[in-house]
């Protein structure tokens, strides 16, 4: 029986193999260029106007792009499952000098409601859904917790992508099998997303796709890293190029979808 994973006890391996990596560049890269036209999205609005925006970031663990929201001027509420993930952030947090921006909430994303006094303008909810037992029922819970008008993120572990990547390894077996997720990795996602539930679920909780965007598109499955003409910064320029268009959107190892709840 699938559970929540809780990342304590790894989480300072989590956050170098995860963040500290070419990895965690190019998806910290490909989507803060979405996250600016989310601001941007939300500061049109009459009521935002010059104001402090309220942030959820759901299951955030370090807080790297909301921390880079934070020091725009904005408030952010931290909710993590691991206490660890929560104490890390909070260092990272403190050493930014933005604690003051901050409140931490040590929870689960599927019981943020009872933390919330009121609907917030974002909610971030990155790199998550892959890790729950009941994935696209936490995400209509947090689609709950979003003000009308207000704008939800999402980055998730793409089931296309994760099914390329078995296909061109020759790993038919496994796919066969239901690419069921192998315990000795213990950093690998529990399970890919198929991208048209989070849409659907998404558009029946009343909000409206803005944009989606692939998150590595062709790097993960480059054949030999430290082989061929290019450099890393040719990369991520490349990344950025292909990631909004088809059919590389749909091929990213994850995928990044932002939808605006109707007012």
């Amino acid at each position: 029986m699938k559970q929540d994973r809780n990342f304590d006890g790894l989480a300072h391996k989590f956050a170098a193999s995860i963040y500290g990596t070419a990895k965690g560049e190019i998806r910290q890269t490909v989507v803060w260029q979405d996250i600016e036209q989310i601001l941007l999205a939300l500061s049109k609005q009459p009521s935002n106007a010059a104001a402090e925006l309220s942030v959820l970031d759901a299951g955030g663990g370090l807080a790297q792009l909301s921390q880079k929201i934070a020091a725009l001027g904005h408030n952010v509420s931290l909710c993590d499952l691991s206490s660890e993930m929560l104490s890390l952030a909070k260092q990272d947090i403190s050493d930014n000098q933005l604690l003051k921006k901050y409140q931490f909430i040590h929870s689960p994303v599927q019981n943020i409601a009872e933390h919330l006094q009121v609907p917030v303008d974002l909610i971030l909810f990155h790199a998550v859904m892959e890790w729950l037992a009941e994935p696209i029922q936490a995400l209509s819970t947090l689609c709950e917790q979003v003000k009308p008008g207000g704008i939800i993120s999402v980055m998730f572990y793409n089931y296309n992508g994760l099914l390329f990547k078995n296909l061109i390894c020759g790993n038919l077996n496994h796919i066969e099998k239901g690419m069921p997720h192998r315990k000795r990795f213990k950093l690998q996602p529990q399970q890919g997303i198929k991208p048209e539930l989070v849409y659907s679920c998404l558009e029946q909780a009343g909000f409206n796709i803005l944009g989606k965007t692939g998150v590595r598109t062709f790097h993960d499955y480059m054949q030999n890293h430290d082989m061929g003409d290019f450099s890393f910064e040719q990369i991520v320029a490349m990344e950025q190029k292909l990631c909004r268009q088809e059919p590389f959107l749909s091929l990213g190892r994850y995928i990044h979808v932002y939808a605006q709840k109707s007012a």
